[in-house]
């Protein structure tokens, strides 16, 4: 009787299945909600601000939802986590799905950083991933099926500088996966999926904390959020180990890895320049610590309406150049 169940329900269509997903009121996160609403999965949906979780589960029924909760979490706090896991029980009774997205950032030099804000980043990003595995794997394994989709960035097999937190957490998070997979070898219904996208147009760098006292801005190309929301409806479907989304994550990849020591003179002096001209800003440590009212949708206002800017597809086109350069000069 339990192995046609787990069998069911590691094959159910995707409108039986329930996700929660962490860090969901805003970019990747509430794009995933509204993405997964629109197949008709019943969402746990997780994040600081309540009154805007509320407002997404409203949203994510409209937009045909099977059920749609919202509860107040913080990923570095393990117990709001694992009321999250009782409450998706007491409404679906299972779990089939659970998204780690919750994500910060500080930007500016290591040492003009203060310490705990870099121990900040890391509680929430990498930690934060942590706890949201320990509360729901117990559950996966008494199911015997279930999905832990990562979140993570290009950031964790390229280094960006004056964000060595963000970066840490990220490569950390990688580590992290690959080791649990291992572990997880005797459980084949069990799914780690990570997904590394690129930039991504979220709003993020209105949560960020800013050391650098100057207005922060996303290298080009940027992606939309939806892109990154498709991708883990599809490895809702079929999961598998990885998937880069964004055609540059895959180039950022190839080039540290070909030559690690020319990608970082180039990835350092493009922020250098950019940050030689930047408009002035405010100091200060963002929604790092507590939440704030500032960013609450998809986008953050990156990217026009319709389409990519030229200007974006020619960098693409550009880093792609590079990337062959790299590889040439490598082989010399």
């Amino acid at each position: 009787m339990r192995s046609s169940k787990k069998k069911l329900g590691a094959r159910a269509p995707l409108n039986e299945k329930t996700i929660v997903i962490a860090g969901a009121s805003s970019g990747i996160g509430r794009a995933a909600a509204l993405a997964f609403a629109g197949h008709g999965c019943s969402l746990i949906l997780l994040a600081r601000r309540s009154q805007v979780l509320a407002e997404l589960a409203a949203e994510c029924l409209e937009a045909g939802a099977r059920q749609a909760l919202a509860v107040q979490a913080d990923v570095t706090k393990p117990e709001t986590l694992d009321n999250a896991v009782r409450i998706a029980l007491e409404s679906t009774g299972k779990i089939d799905i659970w998204i780690n997205n919750a994500g910060s950032g500080a930007v500016g030099t290591f040492e003009e950083i203060p310490l705990h804000v870099h121990h900040k980043v890391i509680e929430t990003n990498l930690n934060g991933y942590i706890n949201g595995t320990y509360s729901v794997l117990p559950l996966f394994k008494q199911q015997g099926y279930g999905t832990l989709i990562n979140t993570i960035s290009v950031g964790a097999f390229a280094p960006e500088p004056y964000v060595v937190a963000y970066s840490a957490s990220k490569y950390g998070l990688r580590g992290f996966s690959e080791a649990l997979r291992c572990e997880l070898l005797h459980w084949p219904d069990i799914h780690v999926c990570d997904v590394f996208p690129a930039y991504i147009d979220t709003p993020g760098f209105q949560h960020a904390a800013n050391y650098t006292g100057k207005r922060l801005k996303l290298v080009p190309p940027v992606f939309r959020a939806k892109r990154v929301a498709k991708a883990m409806v599809r490895l809702a479907r079929h999961p598998k180990d990885a998937v880069n989304v964004g055609e540059t994550a895959g180039v950022y990849k190839a080039a540290n890895a070909l030559a690690p020591a020319l990608f970082r003179r180039v990835v350092t002096g493009i922020m250098d320049n950019y940050f030689s001209r930047a408009k002035p800003a405010t100091i200060g440590s963002g929604h790092l610590f507590q939440s704030g009212e500032k960013g609450t949708g998809v986008s953050g206002g990156w990217l026009p309406e319709k389409r990519p800017m030229r200007g974006s597809l020619l960098f693409t086109a550009g880093v792609a150049a590079l990337a062959t350069g790299l590889f040439l000069f490598q082989k010399r």
